[in-house]
């Protein structure tokens, strides 16, 4: 190995060192890294917390979620708290971390919980992780909490594991700048144990939890997602250090496999090989292939084979790197050292003695130079299946130019009249020096014909006009012969090393122009949400790269559908559905050009992952014959794998959804049906109890006796009635059918109609309402509003102990009516307090208290936002008790009572 490599491999990487600058001007990120909510993060983030104050550090707590555990909250003791930020939203005062207040204390490390909180509109910033990050450009050290489903790369991972999407996410790069990563993990056995103790959720929701997410094999698939995932920092980490110090390596800490390839006929059963060793090895594995002077010069199905063997390396799941090169094994090494790649996989060599003596042998060299690098030489199999074609291609068309030639005459008549000024006034005697220019400039210009053009006529003008005799084509003195026979071969040596340059730059012009378009097209693909806007995407992408026309086929009902086109065109005839239509099944191009139904009017192409074909594409354009030149082939190969990614990600999502809609519908099933069976079972019992009483021994019972019975038979129908009355509302409300009659009316005429209703209800009760009469009339439906005020005052009922106080207030605040239903109960707890809008959902109450059906609260919900107004719960700051406030709209022109409408 030449000895400048040793020097070059002796510089630290400027990427890494800049990247160790910016962290040195930062805070440090520790992130406490769990598989599943309940493994003790925020626990060992408090104890590292208390570790590093008993050193002397000042800690202080930005925010930090309890969750009610006994044993985290005596952990908060001791510490600083920053007193947490209100902020008023729709009616409520929630909290969030004062990222001012933290910044002005300064503290030497600030304990945040929750990383990828989502928060509160009216925050400065709307995210947590970013208000970490403003923390930490301060030069404050922060520890953090977060779990693996909320990284952003494995977000569609998780939802496929455990059929729920997560909708709070950081991106990978808030893991990939953490300086610490520590893993909080515990056996799924022992997480379920601690779910069925209450020491995660209570007993309720531990148990629906369980049953759902919190699985066995969920939680050990995320426990493997969350231990990759820090693996794979932990990787990037330990290469940066190489880096940033020049550690030439490998250092053997994990495995990596790099796997050369060339454009031989080995070169598939040389990937296969390198992705079965990288599993043997559970290792990361990368493909790499170098470009030499002699890469422009391949053939089109030398260049086929290439395009593909990388493409297979892709869809097995490797890192593929292309790089220029002059010198292959040093290159490969100084690549495989940089990133620590401790296994290479290259071919058998197949030259000869005398080629290898003039040209070398990349794999004698890398034996020869690996150092502590195995290297893993392969016979390979040409005869091995490579991917296949199936495809005739369209010859590139290279007309011939006579640009270029000209140029060369133009170029050679310069170098002539140069020559002759020069022989005139400065008596040069090596002239050979301007005909030489001609040919470099006729290369640059030209490339290879031109350059070799211009040699042959820059030697007959050479003879012609400078050797002796002149103006004749015979060379009398041999010196002349000799410096001739030199100039011609110099020149032909020239020309051929600067046009090979000359088509290295224009590959790399053309190579750059097709990273930026593929680019661009993967932002656009990124920033997509359906697959409507996916599919036109790609079919306008494809269309204005290749100059063809496409379609796009997806399946539907056993077949394939046309479901977008550029230009629009739908129309498909039977030998074109037969040519789609195999295409899907089988996995292979078929139509025009192809070896299968060549008698189609277009090309169908499968898109496919690595997992199965998406789709289908068709391409024609008004040319006969093939469509796809080599070249263009393989720049459709790149545009249909990002599309069927793409495609696959949006049908992914769906899924995903239609099986959390699918989850959410059958739960909502169970509830009603769990509902049905008690709330009908229940009065009908006391109905048919009472009635069968009368009817047997009605003549034997006293009076007051039969009034109690009767009694009992009329409140229980009229709560049978509520339940079915509020069955249909929901339906109503279900299906986008509320349309409010709407009428100019005072809140407290409304508000007696809604207690007088429920004047059973309410009985035990002491009832204070307090309307001003000068509050501003109500443009309401009358009806639908006396019900929410019913359901509320109902629900007040059934959670206020006996001979407690019902209060009804209303008031005016600026643009704005509001109603407040207080009571004096035990109140909401904290978790349930938005939930309790939710369908059938109830929170836990005493054995004393009624049962209800769960559905009152969200029918107001769903009233009051049918009229344009809100609802929030809250709880009472004054005593215990919870308040439900109702907000309407003052509307312009609003009357006021006893004013004509």
């Amino acid at each position: 190995m030449p000895d400048d490599n040793r020097e070059i491999d002796s510089r630290p990487s400027p990427d890494a060192l800049l990247d160790r600058a910016e962290r040195e001007t930062r805070g440090r990120l520790k992130i406490f890294l769990g598989a599943a909510p309940g493994v003790g993060k925020t626990y060992e983030m408090l104890m590292s917390g208390r570790a590093r104050q008993a050193d002397g550090v000042d800690v202080v707590i930005g925010v930090v979620e309890t969750h009610g555990r006994v044993e985290t909250a005596a952990l908060v003791e001791g510490f600083e708290v920053i007193a947490r930020r209100k902020i008023e939203y729709r009616g409520q005062q929630l909290e969030e971390m004062d990222l001012d207040a933290i910044l002005e204390r300064r503290p030497a490390l600030v304990l945040v919980d929750e990383l990828a909180h989502t928060n509160v509109a009216g925050a400065r910033h709307p995210k947590r992780y970013l208000d970490v990050e403003e923390i930490l450009s301060r030069g404050i050290d922060v520890y953090s909490t977060l779990n693996i489903q909320h990284v952003e790369s494995l977000n569609d991972v998780v939802a496929q594991i455990t059929r729920i999407r997560v909708r709070e996410t950081v991106p990978d790069s808030i893991i990939d700048r953490a300086d610490d990563i520590e893993i909080i993990d515990i056996t799924p056995d022992d997480l379920i144990k601690r779910l069925a103790d209450g020491k995660v959720y209570v007993p309720k929701t531990a148990k629906r939890a369980i049953e759902n997410y919190f699985s066995p094999g969920n939680l050990t698939a995320l426990r493997e997602l969350a231990l990759r995932r820090t693996a794979q920092r932990v990787d990037d980490q330990l290469l940066n250090h190489m880096q940033a110090h020049a550690i030439s390596g490998p250092w053997a800490a994990g495995e990596r496999l790099l796997v050369c390839i060339d454009h031989g006929p080995k070169g598939a059963s040389l990937v296969r090989y390198a992705r079965r060793q990288a599993d043997r090895l559970r290792a990361p594995w990368a493909a790499l292939h170098l470009e030499t002077p002699q890469s422009a010069g391949l053939s089109e199905e030398d260049k086929d084979r290439l395009a593909a063997n990388m493409r297979l390396a892709e869809q097995l799941g490797a890192e593929t790197v292309t790089l220029p090169a002059l010198a292959p094994s040093r290159e490969i090494i100084a690549y495989a050292n940089a990133n620590n790649f401790t296994h290479i996989v290259v071919g058998r060599p197949e030259r000869s003695g005398w080629r290898r003596f003039w040209q070398g042998n990349v794999t004698y060299d890398l034996i020869r130079h690996a150092g502590d690098i195995s290297v893993h030489v392969i016979s390979g199999d040409a005869r091995a299946e490579e991917p296949r074609r199936g495809v005739k291609s369209a010859e590139a068309l290279q007309p011939f130019r006579i640009r270029p030639y000209l140029l060369s005459v133009v170029f050679v008549a310069l170098a002539i009249l140069a020559g002759v000024a020069l022989s005139q006034t400065l008596d040069v005697q090596n002239l050979a020096l301007v005909f030489l220019m001609a040919v470099l400039a006729a290369s640059v210009r030209g490339g290879l014909g031109a350059g070799l053009f211009a040699s042959i006529l820059g030697a007959l003008a050479f003879n012609f006009f400078f050797l002796e005799p002149r103006y004749t084509f015979t060379v009398r003195d041999p010196e002349s012969l000799v410096a001739l026979f030199f100039y011609f071969g110099v020149a032909l040596v020239a020309s051929n090393l600067t046009a090979a340059v000359h088509r290295q730059a224009a590959a790399a012009r053309q190579r750059a122009r097709m990273t930026e378009d593929l680019y661009l097209f993967s932002r656009k693909l990124a920033g997509t949400g359906t697959l409507d806007d996916v599919l036109w995407a790609t079919a306008f992408q494809i269309a204005s790269m290749l100059k063809v026309r496409v379609v796009i086929l997806l399946p539907e009902a056993g077949a394939v559908a046309v479901k977008a086109g550029y230009p629009p065109d739908d129309t498909l005839v039977d030998a074109d559905i037969a040519a789609a239509k195999w295409a899907w099944e089988h996995n292979r191009p078929a139509g025009r050009g192809a070896d299968t139904l060549p008698g189609a009017r277009r090309l169908y192409l499968p898109m496919r992952t690595g997992r199965e074909a998406v789709g289908v594409i068709g391409l024609d354009n008004d040319r006969q014959g093939p469509i796809l030149a080599p070249e263009q082939r393989r720049l459709f190969d790149a545009l249909s794998d990002q599309a069927a990614l793409a495609i696959e990600r949006v049908q992914l999502v769906s899924d995903v959804d239609g099986a959390r809609l699918a989850a959410e519908t059958d739960k909502l099933r169970a509830a009603l049906l769990t509902s049905i069976s008690h709330d009908l079972k229940t009065p009908l019992a006391a109905i048919m109890g009472s009635a069968d009483m009368l009817k047997d021994l009605g003549v034997r019972l006293d009076e007051e006796t039969r009034r109690e019975l009767l009694s009992t038979v009329i409140d229980e129908s009229e709560r049978l009635n509520r339940f079915i009355a509020n069955l249909l509302d929901m339906t109503r409300i279900g299906a986008g059918a509320m349309e409010p009659n709407y009428a100019w009316h005072f809140a407290g005429d409304i508000v007696g109609s809604a207690l007088a209703r429920a004047v059973k209800i309410v009985s035990h009760h002491r009832v204070e309402v307090h309307i001003p009469e000068t509050l501003p009339m109500l443009r309401v439906d009358p009806v639908l509003f006396e019900q929410v005020l019913f359901n509320l005052i109902d629900n007040a009922a059934k959670y206020a102990p006996d001979g407690t106080s019902i209060e009804i207030d209303g008031r005016q605040d600026g643009n704005t009516i509001m109603l407040s239903i207080k009571d004096e109960g035990p109140g909401i707890p904290s978790d349930d307090i938005e939930r309790v809008f939710d369908s059938f959902y109830r929170v836990r109450k005493a054995d004393q208290v009624r049962a209800g059906t769960g559905l009152g609260l969200s029918i107001c919900r769903g009233f009051v936002e049918a009229m344009g107004g809100t609802i929030t719960a809250a709880n009472r700051t004054d005593r215990s008790g919870a308040v439900f406030t109702i907000r309407m709209p003052a509307m312009a022109g609003m009357p006021m009572p006893g004013e004509d409408e």
